[in-house]
């Protein structure tokens, strides 16, 4: 992990540092575009013979496994479950149902003017596809996390992709009622959801996170079928100016084995606080060869001037997710997909427990959005009644508006209607 001053003889070095953090989720996807869209177009023309080729070199998928896990396969798997990990299972899988049916929006209409009705009404998608990365580790959470919000929107149909799932995954799909689990990952699993297959049905928007190649695909097929988000490998930046560096080189350690590409840092002013922070990731990420990785690649303490200016570059990364000291800081927060607060909020309990989504904007998307949550399953339709003699009141105004724009058949559309 790398210490940069932002002042003093290290500026230059940190602002080029900053400037290449902000570009991140542009050049990483760059590196594999042009393998995910071949990939893309195989899937898309061949269909299951290409997705099984795919699957078979990159997941293992043997000649005689169907794509389709069955049912039986998911109870087998719930079955076999110890009680200790079904009881942590049923407490994640309520609370964050819990927090999806607080997030579900509603219904309303008002009248501005009397016989002049406005609102909106509330609909849900008609399917979705949940991608859940299977590779390095079983993530039964992100199973949760991507299917519960859109069971509380009320989707139709939810159907589940992951490559290589293992039984905890397959357990969490019985707990959670899914039907439909496909035994695929990757860049293909994506243009199966996408463009649809002879076995796979093609919906009508993707969710979930992934590699670099499951994000690249899902943005390559985003103007084909609906996204949630070019959700990459993990980030997280700890802003503090009086923290507990154990912890904190804790936090950073954990999100940092996910994935050779994570990125983890830590903002503050306080020098003797970012060194005692290293030499705990040190001590700490020993014999974790896949956060040391990351660490060593792509981990940054950034010592500030001012608290002010560690606010600033905290603002400016846009960070997937974002511990800070006390909750006073949220006043200064403005760009973060989900925030932390305080010592004893470590971000594991986010991943897994909390109810707030782990799906989480990456690549500075922080910037425009948060994370994934039930708005993001449904759709707010709006609705609109007019009386004649409201029309009669308010048509005039229309009128207008439209002559003014030389829109002739939009005022006659009115116009009409007024006699």
């Amino acid at each position: 992990m790398k210490l940069l001053k932002t002042f003093g003889d290290s500026a230059a070095v940190a602002e080029a540092a900053l400037q290449e953090l902000e570009q991140r989720g542009v050049v990483n996807t760059a590196k594999v575009d042009a393998v995910v869209r071949e990939i893309l177009a195989e899937v898309r023309d061949r269909g299951d013979a290409a997705l099984r080729e795919f699957a078979a070199r990159f997941d293992g998928l043997t000649d005689n496994q169907p794509l389709l896990v069955s049912r039986d396969e998911m109870q087998d798997a719930w079955e076999s479950t110890g009680e200790e990990l079904k009881a942590a299972m049923r407490l994640a899988h309520a609370n964050i149902r819990a927090f999806a049916e607080k997030q579900m929006p509603r219904a309303w209409s008002f009248r501005p003017v009397e016989g002049m009705e406005v609102g909106q009404i509330v609909r849900p998608l008609v399917s979705v596809g949940c991608y859940v990365p299977g590779g390095r580790y079983p993530l039964p959470s992100t199973l949760m996390m991507t299917t519960v919000p859109a069971q509380v929107a009320g989707v139709e149909r939810i159907v589940v992709c992951s490559p290589k799932p293992a039984r905890e995954t397959m357990a969490a799909a019985y707990l959670c009622g899914i039907t439909e689990f496909y035994r695929v990952g990757g860049a293909q699993a994506i243009a199966a959801l996408a463009f649809g297959t002879d076995t796979i049905v093609a919906v009508d928007k993707i969710v979930g996170p992934g590699n670099l190649f499951v994000t690249a695909a899902k943005v390559a097929v985003s103007h084909h079928t609906g996204i949630d988000m070019p959700a990459g490998p993990t980030e997280i930046v700890v802003t503090s100016e009086d923290g507990d560096p154990t912890g904190i080189a804790a936090d950073l350690v954990a999100q940092a084995e996910h994935d050779p590409e994570a990125l983890a840092i830590l903002i503050t002013s306080k020098s003797d606080l970012a060194e005692e922070v290293l030499l705990e990731i040190k001590r700490q990420s020993q014999g974790n060869a896949i956060a040391q990785q990351s660490l060593a690649s792509q981990g940054y303490a950034f010592v500030t001037q001012t608290a002010q200016e560690a606010h600033a570059l905290t603002n400016r990364l846009a960070p997937e997710h974002l511990t800070v000291d006390a909750g006073a800081d949220l006043r200064w927060v403005k760009n973060a997909g989900s925030i932390f607060i305080g010592h004893h909020t470590p971000q594991s309990m986010g991943d897994y427990m909390s109810g707030p989504n782990h799906v989480l904007p990456t690549g500075r998307n922080g910037r425009v959005r948060g994370g994934l949550s039930v708005l993001d399953f449904v759709k707010i339709i709006t609705v609109q009644q007019y009386t004649l003699d409201a029309l009669r009141e308010v048509g005039p105004h229309a009128i207008a508006l439209a002559e003014a724009e030389g829109l002739t058949g939009h005022a006659e559309s009115v116009r009409v209607r007024m006699r």
